[in-house]
């Protein structure tokens, strides 16, 4: 299979199973997952009301850009980037684009 076609099934996997289900904790909270294969932006987002306060929230961003997955934003405890090279994707296709890049060279992960 195509590795970019690869990269893409294995982010909304991913994505998939960290959406949390609906229960009565979060009833007012819902998990949007967000998926634009055109463009490869791929978002779970947390959307809803808590404590009369409105909640919209991403809670993970990645894209793909070149052929190496981008993360952009991780506010979860999930370590999708450990969960993607179990999959088989290598470091040398992974980018924390929410690292500096003057500092990124200090990472185990691609510069670009």
């Amino acid at each position: 299979m195509d590795k970019l076609v690869t990269y893409r099934n294995l982010i909304k996997e991913l994505l998939s199973i960290y959406a949390t289900p609906q229960n009565e904790s979060k009833k007012d909270l819902e998990d949007q997952l967000i998926f634009d294969t055109e463009h490869d932006h791929y978002q779970l987002m947390s959307i809803g009301w808590q404590n009369n306060k409105r909640i919209y929230f991403c809670l993970l961003h990645l894209d793909i850009k070149a052929g190496k997955i981008w993360l952009q934003e991780n506010s979860t405890d999930y370590d999708i980037i450990e969960d993607l090279i179990k999959r088989g994707v290598p470091h040398s296709d992974v980018i924390l684009g929410f690292i500096p890049v003057e500092v990124r060279r200090f990472t185990e992960f691609a510069v670009a």
